[in-house]
């Protein structure tokens, strides 16, 4: 649990550096001339540390509550509502398993920003993996209601 959490700390802080990082490259002048692409792949690559530093917060507070005790600041009015709010080891799975499914999409869009489509195969294959994951992330929301 311990190291979970300094994980997570970790995965933040990697994330906000890399941010500064694109930050003062953006600001810096410099003969090297800094694309809008090279923008977006660096800030969705701090978001993804991000959302898993988030995955290993929401694993390690899980775990903790599961075994040891209830997080009583959690529990006030205001506080981190739902988030939380695990019964079972099932619970924990299912708000771990949502979170990593948006790391894979972030991923993804990383990844599709970086691609070069050189043919209309290229441009159909990305809009057909973009449908999919919409229609994935469709019926992922409909079975958390």
């Amino acid at each position: 649990m311990i190291f979970g959490a300094l994980s997570a700390i970790v995965l933040f802080l990697a994330g906000s550096i890399e941010i500064y990082q694109i930050l003062v490259e953006f600001i810096q002048p410099s003969e090297h001339v800094i694309t809008h692409e090279h923008i977006l792949v660096g800030i969705i690559g701090a978001v993804d540390f991000y959302l898993i530093g988030l995955v290993l917060i929401i694993f390690s507070f899980g775990i903790y509550e599961l075994f040891i005790s209830d997080i009583d600041i959690a529990r006030i009015e205001g506080g981190f509502g739902s988030l939380l709010d695990i019964e079972n080891l099932d619970d924990l799975k299912n708000k771990i398993i949502k979170v990593i499914i948006m790391v894979l999409i972030v991923t993804f869009f990383q990844r599709i920003l970086s691609m070069s489509l050189t043919s209309s195969f290229d441009m159909l294959s990305m809009a057909v993996s973009i449908c999919v994951i919409c229609v994935g992330v469709y019926f992922l929301g409909r079975h958390g209601h």
